[in-house]
């Protein structure tokens, strides 16, 4: 027989896409304490481009309607890749995407919890704020049909009015851990286009199958302040909000990131 000369470190199939992750980890806590501001910008800049994709999705959605529904929501899907992908490779500050990568960072040492939990909230804050920013520039525009306020109230309710705590936990979970699972292969690669493709793959499942991204529906909420503000239950966006982002960082930061950091060697074990 032939002997095997393995060590447990050969198992190690994508340890260099984790030390990677956690350099990018320190990269972000050195941003949040030494320039906070330019921090808060990259955070803007996220939730801005999700909530002008929404739109852009929301106009494909109405101008399309009458077609093969199915159709019409893969299109849709498609659509709001783009967003994703522009994040990723603009090197823009996402909640959703932090989850990952943060928790990479904590298994590994190279943050403390204390810091992962305050850049989350500072991160998820400015997300917010930047979908307020584009939907308070559009207010003054026609881009908005009355048919895409229609369709955005629809989203809406069906996403707080008609839904349980428990549905809108577990489609969080699925969200983020496609997003996640897309943005983790497509570090292997070094081409754009390579990267675009496998980012782009787990945001299309999300959206076409209706899962719950917590920064993509606090920019909806941000559309309806502006929009049509009473037709929201906001005790039912709370309870949105709340087991969203509670899903997305199962499905971000423990199914992808904690399970591939740990296959990737134990605590102390990385030498960046």
């Amino acid at each position: 027989m032939l002997e095997n000369k393995k060590a447990i470190k050969d198992t190690y199939s994508s340890i260099e896409t984790v030390k990677s992750i956690v350099s990018q980890a320190q990269n972000k806590e050195v941003m949040y304490d030494q320039t906070p501001a330019r921090y808060a910008l990259k955070s803007i800049m996220s939730g801005f481009l999700l909530a002008i994709v929404t739109v852009f999705m929301l106009a494909i959605k109405t101008q399309f309607s009458g077609a093969l529904e199915g159709v019409v929501n893969l299109l849709g899907a498609i659509s709001f890749s783009l967003a994703l992908v522009i994040i990723v490779l603009t090197h823009s500050e996402l909640l959703t995407s932090n989850f990952m990568y943060l928790t990479v960072g904590w298994y590994y040492k190279a943050l403390r919890l204390n810091k992962v939990i305050a850049i989350f909230i500072v991160c998820f804050i400015f997300n917010i704020i930047g979908g307020i920013i584009l939907f308070a520039l559009m207010k003054f525009t026609h881009i908005m049909t009355p048919d895409m306020i229609k369709a955005l109230t629809t989203t809406v309710d069906s996403k707080t009015i008609e839904t349980t705590w428990y549905a809108i936990l577990v489609k969080g979970i699925f969200c983020n851990f496609f997003i996640n699972i897309g943005i983790y292969i497509s570090l292997q690669f070094k081409d754009g286009l390579s990267k675009a493709f496998f980012i782009a793959c787990g945001v299309i499942v999300l959206v076409f199958m209706g899962y719950e991204h917590v920064v993509f529906n606090a920019g909806l909420y941000a559309g309806m302040l502006f929009y049509n503000f009473d037709a929201v239950a906001w005790i039912d966006v709370l309870k949105n909000i709340v087991f969203a982002f509670i899903g997305n960082y199962i499905g971000g930061g423990i199914f992808v990131g904690l399970l591939y950091a740990y296959l990737n060697g134990h605590r102390d074990s990385l030498k960046i």
